[in-house]
């Protein structure tokens, strides 16, 4: 554990195990499943190679990541979640929702790791999404959901397909404004989709 707070409470013990800085960060790219350590160096722009490894090897201590070596012939190293790290999945949700309401629309100047999509699928809606198939085009990301699991890439013959801009994608779920989407197929079936997803509560006022 690299923090103590000297209370017994759950809140500052959790704090404790991944209160520190690009700790949730790594969670949430563990969260799509394993990696090597090149891809959460490539994948968190602006950590340091010393901070990424000592982050690792605390979530490691806290039995939240393990690490093994992959079968030849990749025979790689890749980080994942253990079971109790994966239970972390429902709070990034809430955690996700909750920093929605104070983030803003995205800006040209901000940068989207690779996958964004399908980890935005995987946490936010596939949790509550109804039965069908769904395949998201946001910007240059492709991802979809098959009754409740995401998918990386195309979705084979889908339900309802979502051509959006990330900064459409954004109001299209926060307001349900849906200037800039384009929907082919079963737009009722999508609109379940994001009523099922909770949008977050009325936009708290933007950080500075």
């Amino acid at each position: 554990m690299s923090k103590r707070y000297d209370q017994y409470c759950p809140v500052a013990h959790a704090l404790g195990l991944v209160g520190e800085r690009w700790s949730l960060l790594i969670v949430r790219e563990l969260l799509q499943g394993p990696k090597r350590y090149t891809d959460l160096a490539a994948s968190l722009p602006g950590i340091g190679t010393n901070i990424l490894a000592a982050r690792l090897k605390e979530l490691e201590t806290c039995g939240l990541v393990t690490k093994h070596r992959l079968d030849p012939p990749a025979a790689s190293m890749v980080y994942e979640l253990t079971p109790y790290g994966l239970e972390l999945k429902s709070v990034m949700r809430s955690l996700a929702l909750w920093g929605l309401r104070s983030i803003g629309p995205p800006t040209d100047e901000e940068d989207f790791a690779p996958g964004w999509l399908y980890g935005a699928l995987d946490t936010v809606f596939a949790p509550s999404a109804p039965a069908g198939s769904f395949e998201f085009r946001i910007g240059s990301e492709v991802a979809g959901i098959v009754d409740g699991e995401a998918q990386r890439g195309p979705i084979e013959e889908p339900d309802v397909v979502l051509e959006a801009g990330v900064e459409a994608f954004y109001w299209l779920f926060v307001e349900r404004r849906w200037k800039g989407v384009k929907v082919t197929g079963e737009r009722e079936l999508l609109e379940q989709l994001l009523d099922a997803a909770s949008a977050p509560a009325p936009a708290a006022p933007a950080l500075v």
